[in-house]
């Protein structure tokens, strides 16, 4: 039985070709979606390994109010340093100074980054310094810095320069020293503006009596947790010691926890889309080389193999294409996590992936899903094969069942209206999981139901090339209505691929409306002042209050943000003088009011989630680990610039010593000139780093420009997905044609010349394209709507990009053909016509 397998697939090497490409093309996606993800943790775990340099305890403020490892803490009192320095086993100890600082550039504008922009003192130990100096020398003087080589490079400066650091106050330094993160240029894309330990209580920490921590060193022979313990015993309260390995499984666990988590989950699902895809075109491979040999089985039948055997066999091809191209596609993966790599370092991730990482859990993964999803799309034909009866072998029979079963149609009708129904509800009772439940139902009642749509769908899709095309159109339209499994398996696979597009089209097409909608209908303002979205950047407060004194400025409130916990929770609060916001802003209050510029507010939605309602208390700890009671003095509806809590600045400025406001909206003062104020504001804003001064139409187009970079990776990713649909029509319009031999013989005998052959079989994949490509838009524009409904966005569907992924789709199905339509016109006369 073993030789008869190899002898079928020897035998049958340019049909099955379709269906190794199929699977070493989704294995590969996998593998590269996987392996990158591996990599990214390991750069990840390289770097937090190298952040705290050779310490082997940190001391820090207890308090935690950010699920970021580069999350704030608040400060601890500087005493401590001398208590830890005289405890046994200590070699070394040094105090810890960090905060926000925005390096200005040659031009006095802040260095844009996506990482954190910081500043603090220059550990003079050098094996607590991470940092290590290129060039220059350390800071001395208060006013001297050493800056990283990535951010000396984008803000073009040099040893001997003289720039400025936002603390948030406008600080003019000197670079004396050009640092690099070991052999990187910066610890991702953090900006680190180093000053002395003077400097840095000076500017940084505003006192001389407070650090953000103390870095300790051990003696030779003490570890660390040993150290850890003795240290403990000379701390204050609120304060604690970490292992130096303690601190970098802490930020690994909340990296893998945040970020690679949902890094993983959505090139994961990339690459089961491209698995799933496959696996439809290897399952339509499988079904028709089964159906062209079921006189084989039959005789197989006959001569009295049983129907296990039947199966062993189909089953162990499916082993050996699943095998064969799941280690070959370990292999290519490896090349395409390469190319992902590249791909996520020109959008500037903010981690350089120097070198690839392969983990065995990804191994473990790749290869068994490999082999079971050929295993699996191969069971259906298998299964089929095997009961072909006997006799089968003494008469002609035909390779396919011309229509669905009764069952197909009832089964199918039933789950499509249970999984619409699904959706529906999910949508208007905005239940995102019900949707989503109701979203994958859908998609396998599309499979369900495939079948049961080609026939009438390829006769109304293939009528206009019946009338452009004359006989070839019609005999195309035909040719495609009358095996309605073949047309469906062929085009199901594009159309979860198209339809997967669509709904990513749609969906972030809503979210983008609901941001622009929210957005526009809150501000009611001219001008924005934007710092950008980075979470440590921003300007001093100082420039709302001096933009209100401009003749041309009307109104003006300034919006910061900042991590706390509320209620226990983690939380990002908007920070703003209530009774100043509601000047500049519609926020839709639903409960109380923001007269008192001391009023704490939230959002309805977190009202309503938490049972608060104007006049409730509510716990909140602030990150220098103060606890304190604030009265929900208004509920508000339009959350999109100010955040599910608003914070009083009265309030929050008592708990940092860097107060940053993000943006200030601005109203022109009546019979004033927009364009004159624009101007005032940016020669105001210059020496705060220059943030953008930007029209309201501007900004409101600027807080969805991020979407964009986004919507590109996915497309890229997604096309492979496409291919591998395309590659499935080609080898199902090839496995037609070798199956049609005869008849294309047949065709050229009686008239017909190999413009119309090759006419005919291009319009039967420009038919069955459209098929896919139609149910895929239909598909995932409904899902679209249904989860963008139910997380409350509008729908709005991006017209033109829906009209480009159809023409790609019908322009696809003309090139899946180029080959199946050459090889058909091609075809001897005489031969074609004897063949069996």
């Amino acid at each position: 039985m073993i030789g008869l397998v190899f002898k079928e697939l020897w035998g049958r090497k340019r049909r099955l070709a379709g269906s190794l490409i199929a699977v070493f093309l989704g294995v590969t996606f996998l593998t590269g979606t996987l392996v990158l993800g591996d990599t990214l943790a390991g750069s990840i775990d390289g770097y937090f390994s190298r952040a705290y340099g050779d310490t082997d305890v940190s001391i820090r403020n207890t308090t935690s109010v950010s699920d970021a490892p580069w999350g704030s803490r608040g400060q601890i009192d500087a005493s401590v340093l001398d208590r830890v320095r005289k405890v046994n086993g200590v070699a070394s100890a040094e105090p810890v100074i960090q905060g926000s600082g925005q390096l200005l550039g040659k031009d006095g504008k802040t260095i844009q980054s996506r990482g954190p922009r910081m500043a603090g003192n220059w550990l003079t130990d050098p094996k607590l310094n991470p940092y290590r100096l290129a060039q220059g020398r350390a800071p001395r003087a208060p006013d001297e810095v050493v800056i990283n080589k990535m951010f000396a490079d984008e803000g073009k400066l040099k040893v001997g320069d003289r720039t400025a650091v936002l603390t948030p106050d406008r600080v003019p330094v000197t670079v004396v020293g050009i640092s690099k993160f070991g052999d990187e240029d910066a610890f991702g894309e953090t900006s680190f503006t180093a000053f002395s330990l003077e400097g840095a209580r000076k500017y940084v920490a505003r006192t001389s009596d407070r650090v953000t921590g103390v870095w300790v060193r051990a003696a030779s022979g003490v570890g660390q947790g040993e150290l850890a313990a003795r240290v403990r015993p000379v701390l204050a309260p609120g304060t604690e010691a970490v292992t130096g390995q303690g601190q970098i499984d802490e930020s690994m666990s909340l990296v893998e926890d945040g970020f690679l988590r949902v890094f993983r989950i959505v090139l994961g699902a990339f690459g089961g889309v491209a698995l799933l895809v496959a696996a439809f075109s290897i399952h339509n491979t499988f079904a028709i080389t089964m159906a062209q040999r079921t006189r084989e089985s039959a005789l197989l039948r006959a001569l009295g193999a049983g129907r296990r055997q039947v199966v062993t066999v189909v089953g162990f091809e499916a082993l050996v294409i699943g095998g064969t191209a799941t280690l070959a596609g370990l292999a290519g993966g490896y090349g395409f996590a390469g190319l992902l790599r590249q791909l996520f370092t020109q959008f500037r991730i903010g981690i350089a992936m120097e070198g690839l990482v392969v983990s065995a859990t990804s191994l473990m993964i790749a290869v068994p899903v490999g082999l079971l999803v050929t295993l699996v799309a191969a069971l259906g034909p298998a299964l089929r094969a095997s009961r072909v009866p006997p006799l089968a072998a003494l008469r002609e029979v035909a390779a396919e069942t011309s229509g669905p079963s009764d069952t197909r149609v009832i089964v199918g009708g039933v789950l499509a209206a249970v999984s619409a129904g699904t959706v529906v509800l999910g949508a208007v009772n905005e239940q995102m999981a019900m949707a989503a439940a109701g979203a994958v139902l859908c998609v396998v009642a599309m499979v369900v139901l495939g079948p049961v749509a080609a026939r009438p769908v390829a006769a109304i899709v293939g009528g206009p090339a019946a009338r452009l095309r004359g006989v070839a159109g019609a005999l195309a339209r035909d040719n495609a209505a009358r095996s309605p499994q073949r047309t469906a398996g062929a085009a199901t696979a594009l159309m979860i691929g198209v339809g997967v597009v669509t709904l990513l089209t749609v969906f972030i097409g809503s979210l983008r409306a609901s941001l622009e909608d929210g957005v526009a209908g809150s501000f009611t303002g001219a001008i924005v002042v934007d710092a950008g979205g980075n979470e440590t950047g921003g300007f001093s407060t100082r420039l709302a209050a001096e933009a209100a004194a401009l003749p041309q400025v009307g109104g003006i409130a300034g919006i910061g943000k900042g991590e706390m916990r509320v209620d226990g929770r983690t939380a990002v609060a908007g920070v703003g003088d209530p009774s100043r916001l509601r000047g500049v802003l519609r926020l839709d209050v639903t409960q109380g009011g923001l007269a008192d510029p001391g009023t704490f507010a939230v959002s309805k939605k977190i009202a309503d989630d938490r049972g608060w309602r104007a006049g409730s208390r509510v716990g909140v700890q602030f990150a220098d680990g103060a606890r304190q009671t604030l009265t929900v003095g208004a509920v508000y509806k339009n959350a999109e610039l100010v955040g599910d809590y608003l914070v009083p600045r009265t309030v929050w400025n008592a708990h940092t010593r860097q107060p940053l406001d993000v943006m200030a909206l601005v109203h022109v003062k009546p019979g004033a000139s927009s364009d004159d104020a624009r101007q005032a504001l940016t020669a105001l804003a210059k020496p705060y780093g220059a943030p953008e001064v930007k029209t309201r139409d501007a900004f409101v187009t600027g807080q969805t420009a991020d979407m964009n970079g986004f919507i590109t990776v996915v497309y890229g990713m997604l096309i492979l997905a496409i291919v591998i649909a395309l590659l499935g029509i080609a080898n199902t319009l090839s496995l037609s044609v070798h199956e049609r031999t005869r008849e294309l013989g047949l065709l050229r005998a009686v008239g017909a010349n190999r413009g119309q052959i090759r006419s005919m079989v291009r319009w039967e994949s420009v038919i069955v394209a459209l098929f896919g490509t139609a149910g895929g838009l239909g598909l995932g524009a409904f899902l679209g709507w249904g989860l963008g409904t139910a997380l409350g966005n509008p729908f709005a569907p991006p017209a033109v990009q829906l009209a480009v992924i159809a023409l790609v789709g019908a322009v696809a199905g003309g090139l899946a053909a180029i080959r199946p339509a050459r090889r058909a016109a091609r075809l001897a006369i005489l031969s074609a016509i004897a063949a069996p």
